[in-house]
């Protein structure tokens, strides 16, 4: 338990002493954020807030963790994940801030690196990792040999998880602070079942999010960007699938869920009427601000709505 609170603590230390110098840091290097003309005006005063704040992640949880004595091949496993992906979201920054194109790397390139990734983690985790190819029914000890089949569902998984936590990245403090509980369900889970590596991870999860809202909420002084997001996704559906808790992500993750049905819902319902749309913005916290809620109401409200997954969760769980 004390192991815990370390990678904790330490994580959220890493991240406070480091905004301090990286915030400047990155304002020195322009590496401000670029807002979209199309979205909510009050947006547009955030323009130049330094992004790529992600960072922050790496050099907390490598250190908090390098510093335990429990370092395993699965603990390796889930921060090379988490850091592979983070890496990504840096190409991806890099180019939207220092090469100018908004939409940073393109749609394919960013899609096939994700692939690239998680089915070179499916592979290790099924031929190396003994985790076999079941997937469980939450609540239940039945479970469902997909065989091979297993590797392509992994893949699914974690590039799905990715991508929705990166959606739901747009207001200050919001994917943080969903994060915060969503990890916090992982720390619960993994201690319970005697998951240590896995629960040191969480923990300094959840102490890098803790730690980054500091500088993170509103009015906020840095960003996460892409380089924050993917690697925060690649973390919780790395511990998804090495806590053989695939099927109950959803529930858990069920903001994610919710920010990604809404843009799938808007492109679907454009299509069929012609230009019509569902949402007046999607992903779905921008429909709430065009409703004329403050910011600090809709992450707050979106909080409030990841704590009762995360209750949820638990209850259907342990």
């Amino acid at each position: 338990m004390q192991n815990l609170f370390s990678a904790l603590f330490l994580a959220a230390l890493v991240c406070l002493i480091c905004g301090p110098f990286l915030i400047p840091f990155l304002h020195k290097l322009k590496f401000g954020q670029q807002i979209r003309t199309d979205g909510p005006r009050t947006h547009l005063q955030k323009t130049g807030t330094p992004t790529m704040g992600g960072i922050m992640f790496f050099l907390s949880l490598s250190v908090s963790l390098l510093l335990t004595d429990e370092f395993t091949s699965r603990l390796w496993l889930v921060l090379l994940v988490t850091l592979g992906y983070g890496l990504i979201g840096f190409f991806d920054d890099f180019i939207k801030v220092i090469m100018k194109r908004s939409l940073g790397l393109k749609a394919r390139e960013k899609i096939l690196g994700q692939l690239i990734l998680a089915g070179v983690f499916a592979y290790v985790v099924v031929a190396y990792q003994g985790r076999g190819t079941e997937v469980i029914l939450p609540g239940t000890t039945i479970g469902i040999n997909l065989g091979w089949w297993y590797i392509p569902f992994v893949m699914f998984v974690l590039v799905g998880t990715v991508n929705a936590v990166n959606l739901t990245d747009g207001l200050d403090g919001l994917a943080a602070g969903v994060m915060v509980f969503t990890s916090l369900v992982y720390l619960l889970i993994t201690n319970a079942w005697g998951l240590t590596d896995l629960s040191l991870f969480s923990a300094a999860l959840l102490g890098s999010c803790l730690g980054f809202l500091f500088f993170n909420m509103h009015p906020a002084r840095l960003f996460m960007g892409d380089t924050g997001s993917l690697a925060l996704g690649g973390a919780i559906g790395s511990l998804a699938v090495l806590t053989k808790t695939e099927l109950l992500l959803p529930l858990l993750g069920g903001v994610y869920v919710l920010e990604t049905f809404s843009v799938i819902l808007q492109v679907l319902y454009y299509r069929v009427t012609g230009g019509k749309r569902l949402f007046l913005m999607s992903p779905l916290h921008h429909h709430f601000e065009l409703l004329g809620w403050s910011e600090q109401k809709v992450v707050l409200s979106f909080w409030v709505v990841a704590a009762f997954f995360a209750v949820l969760t638990v209850v259907i769980i342990l």
